[in-house]
């Protein structure tokens, strides 16, 4: 059995989840009105899960989760509603600690929850199985605070490029996640230093609404600028490129180089922004040696067998471990296929991003 706690404000929403949990047969499931209750019933029922509303009166769910990641650390899932705020505060649970979200239904709600419901039962089922790291959920919130606060970027936490160093010519790094993306990617990225020789494309799977956002508070504190790619935008070196939410992020040719662009999802891909599609497109425009792949935490296998074809063509290809990803699914899928040239911790990738893009000048 599975123990879920639910924290919702809404007496109709909890009857809903109630009915849709009830139904699996094997989720043993109690509930919370608000942040206080949530906590108390976390040390007293000590559930596998929880869900948060992100808004609810008297102690809210960002306040709650903060409580829960540092007095018993735990999978925790937002629902949040796709709204600005809403993104931003579901954004802001990614850096403290949560898992996943959900967006609720945005119209009447007990007519659109029979849409979420496959949806729902797969992320929660998901986080279940996720791995929570206290110590880097401390380190996480500590950085976060400090951006807040200060309204600036971080300081990179390696010594930039220097002129012992050279770009293997031109080249893109591809990145892929799903579900505890938002937390890798805050300890990835910023270590990128500014003069970082090629551009970075993620495809990192969130909604519409939310990716402008994340794009946006990725760029206060990496030291590369982070952008959405919500046209078409030219490939520069030192640029993050965040793929657009529902939609997939591709790469195309145009007379004056590669640019990155959106395209409507495809129904043969199941994820979107999908990694798998986002490879594929790089690989008609990229020579392999000239690409590197790297697959950090999500569930599924979004982008395992596009990677495993360009580590055969000769690109360069990286997964996180299993010890430091919160869901190993998609680096697991890749791994098994014999897809991945390294293998590393999520605090070790952004060294070997660098190590395959530059090479030593041994005159240096």
């Amino acid at each position: 059995m599975i123990k879920l706690l639910v924290a919702d404000d809404s007496a109709l929403m909890r009857k809903l989840l109630e009915k849709i949990f009830l139904a699996q047969g094997d989720f043993d499931i109690r509930f919370a009105r608000n942040g206080t209750e949530a906590l108390e019933l976390v040390r007293t029922f000590k559930p596998d899960v929880v869900t948060l509303d992100v808004q609810m009166p008297g102690m809210d769910g960002l306040s709650c989760l903060a409580k829960i990641m540092l007095e018993s650390p735990r999978p925790v899932v937002m629902i949040s509603s796709l709204t600005a705020e809403g993104a931003d505060a579901t954004l802001e649970a990614m850096e403290l600690g949560a898992v996943d979200f959900v967006s609720k239904p945005s119209g009447v709600i007990s007519l659109e929850i029979d849409n979420l419901e496959p949806m729902l039962v797969a992320k929660i089922r998901g986080a279940a199985k996720a791995r929570i790291n206290p110590a880097l959920r401390l380190r996480e919130r500590i950085r976060h605070q400090f951006n807040a606060s200060s309204g600036a970027k971080s300081p990179p936490r390696l010594t930039k490029s220097s002129s012992g160093y050279s770009a293997r010519g031109p080249g893109l790094v591809l990145i892929g996640t799903s579900t505890g993306g938002p937390a890798a990617l805050d300890i990835v990225l910023p270590q990128l230093p500014s003069d970082f020789p090629w551009p970075v494309v993620v495809a990192q799977h969130m909604p519409a609404a939310f990716t402008n956002s994340f794009a946006k508070r990725l760029d206060r504190y990496c030291q590369l600028d982070v952008v959405e790619v919500a046209r078409p935008m030219r490939l520069e070196p030192g640029t993050i490129y965040i793929g657009r939410g529902d939609a997939d992020v591709i790469v195309g040719t145009r007379a004056k180089g590669a640019v990155a662009m959106p395209a409507p999802a495809k129904a043969d891909y199941i994820w979107h922004p999908s990694v798998e599609r986002m490879v594929e497109s790089a690989m008609e425009c990229y020579d392999a040696p000239r690409l590197t792949g790297v697959m950090l935490t999500g569930m599924g296998y979004d982008g395992a067998e596009a990677m495993t074809r360009l580590k055969k063509a000769g690109g360069h290809t990286i997964a996180q471990s299993e010890d430091s990803a919160v869901v190993w699914g998609m680096p697991g899928e890749l791994i098994k296929a014999g897809g991945a040239d390294e293998v590393a911790g999520i605090e070790d990738i952004a060294n070997l991003i660098i190590k395959s893009v530059v090479v030593v000048d041994a005159s240096h």
